[in-house]
């Protein structure tokens, strides 16, 4: 059965095209639920209007189920909490200049 720690793994593979930096090193991932073979996702974006935001919701699906015992997934968008800078790594941030 696979955990959160294989499902995270999954997702810094899929990045945000204008930044260029993966979903968990940006701190959009906000949670992952693991059920047996369905894992959710609950995730946001840095910005509500983020114009690829179809396209990182698809690819993160697709990283997950890709993943050996992962039958389906969900991935749910939210804003709340907004996304910010805070939420990244520190050295990420650091090194960003922010």
């Amino acid at each position: 059965m696979v955990d959160e720690a294989q499902v995270r793994k999954a997702l810094r593979r899929v990045k945000d095209p204008e930044l260029n930096l993966d979903l968990v090193v940006l701190g959009l991932v906000y949670g992952v639920d693991v059920n047996g073979d369905h894992v959710h996702v609950r995730m946001s974006l840095t910005t509500p209007m983020c114009p690829a935001a179809d396209q990182i919701v698809t690819d993160a699906k697709r990283e997950v189920e890709a993943l050996e015992g992962v039958d389906h997934a969900d991935v749910e968008l939210t804003f709340d909490p907004p996304w910010s800078p805070e939420r990244m790594d520190p050295l990420i941030r650091a090194s960003l200049g922010l």
